[in-house]
C-alpha cells in the first residue's frame, strides 16, 4: 500500500461524493472557536458576576490556548491507534461539558478549571481535524473540503461571538455558554452520524509521522518548517495588532462604539469571503495563496496605524479581514502539501503552532500597547506580517526530500 492510498477516502465510501462529512468537521471547528473566544465579547458581564478584574477574566483566554497549543502536536500520538472518528466525537462532548462548567461557575477558580477542559478538547480535536481533508473527499474536491474545514474559523467570528453576545444581553453571560454546551453535543452527535470509519494511518504513514510527532521534528523537513515558521509569524502578528484594534478605533480613529460594531462587522464578513476566496487558490497555488494572505495582513496593519475617517477605515479593516481569513486554509494547504504522507503528524503541529501564536501574539501586543501605545502595536503586527511574507517568497511549499533520511 502506497502512502497515498493511506490518506485516499475508503473504495466506494459515500464520503467521496458527499459533503456532509465535510461540513460536519466544519460544525466542529466553528464550535471549537465560537468556544475559546466567547470571553471576548463577554469579558464586563463575566468579571462583574465573578467579582475579578476584566484582565483576570481575560485570562480563560489564555488558559485555554495555551493548553490547546501544548496538546494540539500530541494528539496523533496521544489517542494512539484509537479510529478518528470516536476520539472527535468524544472530545466535542467534553467540550460541551466544559461549557457547562463555565455557565455554572461561581467563581473564577471554576471558570479557569472549566475553560482548562476545554484547552484540552481543543487540542485534541484540532490535532485532528485539520488533517481531515484528504481523508474525507478525492483530489478535485479537496481544496473546497480544506476551505470549508476551515470557514468554520472566520464564520465563528462573524456569527458565533455576535450571537452569544446578543443572547448574553437577553438572558445573561452564563446563556451564551449554555448554547454553546449544546452546541457541543449536537456536534458530536452530527459527527457521530455522518463521519465515516477513520482508522488511524498505516504503518507506513505511522513511522514517518514519528519524526513529526513533536515540534522539534519539523527540522526534517524544510517545506513543513517553513510552513509552521510563516503561520506562526503571520498568526503572531495579526493577533499582536488585532486585539487591540477597538482601542485603536476609539483614541485614534475616533469612531463611536456603533461605528466600530459596524466596521467589525464589515471585517467578519470579509474574512469569510476570503476563506472562500484563498483556499480554491491554495490547492492550486499554495505559495501565492499565502503570500496575497500575509501581505494583505502586513499592508493592512501598516496603513490602520494612519488611517482616519469611517471610509478609510473600511477600506483597511476589508483588506485586512479578506487576508486573514485565508491564512487558516492556505497555510494549512502549504504544511500538507510539503509532506503529504505525513498530514496528521505535520497538522498536529501546525494545530499548536497556531494556537501558541493566537496567545502570544495577544501578550506580545498587549505589552507593546503598554510601552509605546496602539500605533506601535500594529506596525509590530505589521513587521511580523512582512518578515512572514518574505520567507514565503524564499521558500517553497512542494513535496520535496527532507533535510536528513
Amino acid at each position: 500500500m502506497t502512502h497515498a492510498d493511506t490518506l485516499a477516502p475508503p473504495a466506494g465510501s459515500p464520503t467521496a461524493h458527499r459533503w456532509s462529512p465535510v461540513l460536519a468537521v466544519a460544525l466542529a471547528t466553528f464550535t471549537v472557536v465560537s468556544s475559546e473566544m466567547m470571553p471576548v465579547g463577554l469579558l464586563t458581564p463575566m468579571s462583574h458576576s465573578l467579582g475579578v478584574t476584566d484582565g483576570v477574566t481575560g485570562l480563560s483566554l489564555t488558559v485555554t490556548g495555551l493548553i490547546a497549543a501544548v496538546l494540539s502536536p500530541f494528539a496523533p500520538r496521544l489517542v494512539g491507534p484509537r479510529d478518528r472518528r470516536t476520539v472527535l466525537v468524544a472530545f466535542m462532548l467534553l467540550l460541551g461539558v466544559a461549557n457547562a462548567v463555565t455557565a455554572l461557575a461561581p467563581d473564577f477558580a471554576v471558570l479557569a478549571a472549566g475553560r482548562i477542559l476545554l484547552g484540552a478538547a481543543m487540542g485534541v480535536v484540532w490535532g485532528l481535524a485539520a488533517s481531515l481533508g484528504p481523508r474525507l473527499a478525492d483530489g478535485p474536491r479537496l481544496p473546497l473540503a480544506m476551505t470549508l474545514i476551515f470557514s468554520g474559523v472566520s464564520i465563528a467570528s462573524v456569527l458565533g461571538v455576535p450571537l452569544g453576545t446578543y443572547l448574553a444581553a437577553l438572558l445573561d453571560w452564563r446563556a451564551a455558554f449554555w448554547a454553546l454546551a449544546l452546541l457541543g453535543a449536537a456536534s458530536a452527535a452530527v459527527l457521530a452520524t455522518t463521519l465515516p470509519a477513520l482508522p488511524a494511518p498505516t504503518a507506513p504513514t505511522a513511522q514517518e509521522s514519528g519524526r513529526l510527532g513533536g515540534l522539534a521534528g519539523v527540522r526534517y523537513h524544510r517545506g513543513v518548517a517553513a510552513g509552521i515558521a510563516i503561520t506562526a509569524l503571520v498568526v503572531l502578528g495579526h493577533f499582536a495588532g488585532y486585539t487591540y484594534v477597538r482601542p485603536v478605533l476609539e483614541a485614534d480613529a475616533g469612531l463611536s462604539s456603533g461605528v466600530i460594531a459596524a466596521c467589525l462587522l464589515v471585517y467578519g464578513l470579509a474574512g469569510v469571503a476570503g476563506n472562500f476566496t484563498l483556499g480554491p487558490l491554495a490547492g492550486r497555488r499554495p505559495k501565492t495563496a499565502v503570500a496575497l494572505a500575509l501581505g494583505g495582513v502586513a499592508l493592512a496593519a501598516a496603513l490602520l496605524a494612519y488611517a482616519g475617517g469611517v471610509v478609510t477605515v473600511l477600506l483597511v479593516l476589508v483588506v485586512w479581514g479578506a487576508s486573514y481569513g485565508g491564512v487558516s486554509v492556505a497555510t494549512q494547504t502549504w504544511v500538507r502539501l510539503a509532506a503529504p504522507a505525513r498530514v496528521e503528524a505535520s497538522a498536529a503541529i501546525w494545530a499548536g503552532v497556531f494556537n501558541a501564536s493566537i496567545a502570544l501574539g495577544s501578550l506580545a501586543g498587549g505589552l507593546v500597547v503598554d510601552r509605546a501605545g496602539n500605533r506601535a502595536a500594529l506596525l509590530t503586527a505589521a513587521g511580523l506580517a512582512a518578515l512572514g511574507l518574505l520567507l514565503t517568497l524564499l521558500s517553497r511549499p512542494g513535496a520535496g526530500r527532507p533535510d536528513r533520511p
